[in-house]
């Protein structure tokens, strides 16, 4: 059974940084990409980051490039998402994601609030 867990978020001031995790079980996590997403209050979910399976490549949406990045450990089977130099439009619930058996599998998400 796959399963993702998403962990590290929380309140943060604007400019500050949060580093989230997503731990993942239930099948070869080393050999399929990832992804992250997130849904902000009333907008539709949109890709964040995607990582390849060994991390060797990595893509960002145009908003966040240079201020986050996408990681992997395929010894720990978790992928991460440094973000840094937040911004209040960062606020959101962000989903781990991966395309694992022909099929879409979610996390449960983890909040992200941007705020002074």
């Amino acid at each position: 059974q796959v399963q993702l867990v998403e962990s590290g978020g929380g309140l943060v001031q604007p400019g500050g940084s949060l580093t989230l995790s997503c731990d993942a079980s239930g099948f070869t996590f080393s050999i399929y990409a990832m992804s992250w997403y997130r849904q902000a209050p009333g907008k539709e979910r949109e890709l964040v980051a995607s990582i390849t399976s060994a991390g060797g490549s990595t893509s960002y949406v145009d908003s966040v490039k240079g201020r986050f990045t996408i990681s992997r450990d395929n010894a720990k089977n978790t992928v991460y998402l440094q973000m840094n130099s937040l911004k209040p439009e960062d606020t959101a619930v962000y989903y781990c994601k991966g395309f694992i058996w022909g099929m879409n599998h979610w996390g449960k998400g983890t909040l992200v609030t941007v705020s002074s």
